[in-house]
Order: C-alpha cells, then sequence, then structure tokens
C-alpha cells in the first residue's frame, strides 16, 4: 500500500470517502472507462444522481432494476453510484464480488428512521405478522424482513399474500398508505419517511399547475397522500419515466427526486419537465445523500477500490432471503428489468 493510499484509508473511517486531491486536468470519463475495462467493473446508477455519473454508467435505473442487474452481473466489482442500502443490496445478491460505494456517507433518510434494534421491538408487538420491508432499508432490517419490495413490485408483493395473513409494512409510512388504499389491506405500518417526497408544497404545486394548466402532474408514491390525490399519474422511478415517454402529454410536473429528469429530457427532448416546488425556498427535492457521489469521488474508489462495502456473513444469510423473495414474486409478477 502507497503512503498516499494509507493515509487516505485512515481519513475514509472519518470521511466515507477517499480524500485525495484529483488532478483537474484528468479525464475523468475516458479514467472512469479505462478502470472498468481494466478492472472487469460495472457501475450501477441511480436516477438520482447527478447527470454526468448517469452518463458514464453500465446501467441506470431504480432499486428493482439495480438488485437485479447486481444480481446477474458477471463483473468482478460492483461500484454502486446510489446511496449505502444500495450497494449493501449489491453486496447481499453478489457476496463473492466487491462492491464499492464512491462515499460511505451517501445515506438514506428513509432507512435511517427505522433503526432495527427498535423494530425488533416493535416486530415483537405483532408475532403473527409477516414483515414486508420497502427495499429503502438497512442490510439488517432486512434480516428481520420477510419479503423485500420496491415501489415497482410493492403492489404485486402485498397481492402476493393471503388476504388472511395480517402484515407489518416498514419502513416508509407514505408508501404504505398507498397500498393500503390500492389493496384495501389492514396493514400495521411502521412511522418512517424520506426527506425528499415528504417535503413538495401542495399549494405551490396547485399554483403551478394552474400556470401550466396543460401539464401532466406525476408523483412517486412515497408522496405524502394529499400530494398523491392532485396527482395524474402515480408510479416508481421508472414508472414515471415511462409514462412520459408514452403519454402523449408535453409537459409533466414531477415529484421526486430532480435526478431523473435528466433521462426524462434524453428519451423526450421534445417535451418540457418541471420539478415539482418544495415546501420552503431551498432545492430539497434534490436528495443531499445521492449527490454526495461526483465524478472525482467515482473515480477514485475505482482506482484504489476503496470504500468497499462489508457485511457480516449472518447479515447476508439472514437478509438476502427477503431479497430473493421479491426477485422470484417480480418474475413471476412479470416485473422484468427496467430499459
Amino acid at each position: 500500500m502507497t503512503a498516499e493510499l494509507e493515509l487516505a484509508t485512515k481519513k475514509l473511517d472519518r470521511n466515507g470517502f477517499l480524500d485525495i486531491d484529483v488532478d483537474p486536468t484528468l479525464d475523468l470519463i475516458a479514467e472512469i472507462e479505462r478502470l472498468k475495462k481494466e478492472k472487469n467493473a460495472i457501475i450501477l446508477a441511480h436516477y438520482y444522481q447527478e447527470s454526468e455519473i448517469q452518463d458514464v454508467a453500465d446501467y441506470i435505473g431504480d432499486s428493482l432494476g439495480l438488485s437485479q442487474k447486481a444480481a446477474e452481473t458477471e463483473a468482478d466489482i460492483i461500484v454502486f453510484a446510489g446511496v449505502h442500502f444500495m450497494a449493501e443490496t449489491a453486496k447481499m445478491l453478489s457476496p463473492s464480488k466487491k462492491v464499492l460505494l464512491p462515499d460511505l456517507k451517501a445515506g438514506c433518510s428513509l432507512a435511517d428512521s427505522c433503526p432495527p434494534h427498535l423494530f425488533k421491538k416493535f416486530k415483537e408487538k405483532y408475532p403473527d405478522h409477516i414483515v414486508v420491508s420497502y427495499i429503502n432499508c438497512t442490510a439488517e432490517l432486512k434480516t428481520l424482513t420477510d419479503i423485500c419490495c420496491t415501489s415497482t413490485n410493492a403492489l404485486a408483493v402485498i397481492e402476493s399474500i393471503p388476504k388472511e395473513q395480517p402484515i407489518i409494512f416498514a419502513p416508509d409510512k407514505n408508501l404504505g398508505q398507498y397500498l393500503v388504499k390500492k389493496t384495501g389491506r389492514d396493514m400495521v405500518l411502521w412511522n418512517g419517511a424520506c426527506m425528499v417526497h415528504e417535503i413538495f408544497s401542495h399549494e405551490r404545486i396547485v399554483k403551478l399547475k394552474a400556470r401550466h394548466p396543460n401539464a401532466k402532474f406525476i408523483a412517486h408514491p412515497e408522496c405524502e397522500p394529499h400530494i398523491l390525490e392532485i396527482a395524474d399519474f402515480i408510479g416508481s422511478t421508472t414508472g414515471l419515466l415511462k409514462h412520459t415517454i408514452n403519454d402523449p402529454a408535453t409537459e409533466f410536473i414531477v415529484a421526486t427526486e430532480a435526478g431523473i429528469l435528466h433521462q426524462m429530457q434524453k428519451a423526450s427532448p421534445h417535451k418540457t419537465f418541471i420539478p415539482a416546488p418544495p415546501n420552503n425556498n431551498c432545492a430539497c427535492n434534490d436528495c443531499p445523500h445521492m449527490k454526495r457521489n461526483t465524478m472525482e469521488k467515482l473515480y477514485l474508489c475505482m482506482e484504489y477500490e476503496q470504500p468497499e462495502i462489508i457485511l457480516p456473513e449472518w447479515v447476508i444469510e439472514q437478509g438476502v432471503k427477503s431479497i430473493d423473495r421479491m426477485l422470484e414474486i417480480s418474475e413471476k409478477a412479470g416485473l422484468g428489468l427496467a430499459k
């Protein structure tokens, strides 16, 4: 190990990423492409990443598509341009592969809202309930989960469970309420939420719709119920993207993390996409955790193969069962990889 890398690795524990200066004249795109070939690495990027990261990724998708791609890849190294729970999921599905995350502090407010030790006590109050957890949760919470789900397959997962079987749904209360409304199931909901999807302003959206009367308002089911009530279409991140491609409307107001607008604009350059306004004056429909990843950090993590996601064997063995069950249900429901 070089002195430079040894120092950076020591700093890694404190900062969550390799603290090494990158030559500003370096062609990061060319270097990343070189490293992908040399190390047989694949870059998986969530739709909420910065546009330049999306453009160098081998696969761009939502939680379901990324989980499926992580399970099928033949690469030796998986570089996950996303947040911590996504990289953990990739590691659980490919335990023999090296999984890298550009910034270890790229966390998730929703995952953080459901600490496993507290959820375990909560679960003990409902011993006859099956646990369905949104994939936006920690690896340890997945060990307390019977079936994972994403916003793409959540409805299929709930409908696969016998109606007489009571359910705990965690950690997203808004997605849970949406599923209760769609399925009629009386589920016990954990009180968690995503910071990005809880800041959209109903009043400002209504005013924006008035200024753009031909625009369709589309929303992710993690949004609060009063936002979903006025939506023309509700869907997963991939579902929203597909809808904007297939719907004849040429204007869309989009209530989810603004990173998806890059793919929407690329797929439909003749259409207009407007991010739904938050209830304050900051750009809070950008996820600060997702945006911790940068091209510089992506390059460094590939060059030095740090930070690496390491999980205890028991977490992988117990937690992967809930993911495998989700993927089985998705396959039966015909929910293949998002293109």
